[in-house]
């Protein structure tokens, strides 16, 4: 092979590598993953048409800290904690400023519970059936956007649902 053949199928593969997350993201494999911001990975989740940037929370040490020390939290922002089973939950506010609404989700993404959440509160927040994932939003938002027990999470399938 010719050093100037070489050299243009060197191009053409360095294309096709470089439009290969193009394509997956286009097959929908990619499809609900924002990717990764400062180490930080988000999905994109959907309910009631009302589609949510979730922060993932998958790790002892992420779910640990949660959204302690927070500031702010957009409108359409929430964190998604995921567990290897279907369990009863328990979550506390300490050491965080804002007022948070949670949802307790089954493995199937169905919303089994509903609680709102006081700032900086010891108190225990147990959800009152088994839930696989759990999503923090800013106080009232499933109120707000007409969003009740019984109702439907979408996720990416790569959560393991």
């Amino acid at each position: 092979m010719e050093s100037s053949e070489k050299m243009r199928l060197g191009k053409y593969l360095c294309i096709i590598l470089s439009l290969f997350p193009c394509i997956l993201l286009l097959s929908g494999q990619g499809k609900g993953i924002f990717g990764q911001d400062g180490g930080k990975t988000f999905v994109q989740l959907i309910v009631k048409e009302k589609k949510i940037k979730a922060e993932v929370a998958n790790t002892e040490d992420e779910k640990s800290r949660g959204l302690m020390f927070r500031g702010k939290l957009g409108p359409d922002e929430g964190m998604l904690f995921i567990y290897e089973r279907e369990e009863f939950l328990s979550f506390w506010m300490k050491n965080t400023p804002l007022p948070l609404s949670i949802a307790f989700l089954d493995q199937h993404g169905r919303i089994v519970d509903l609680q709102d959440m006081e700032p900086f509160n010891l108190r225990t927040h147990t959800s009152t059936r088994p839930a696989k994932f759990a999503l923090e939003m800013n106080l009232n938002w499933f109120r707000k956007n007409g969003v009740k027990t019984g109702d439907v999470v979408r996720m990416p399938t790569s959560l393991g649902k």
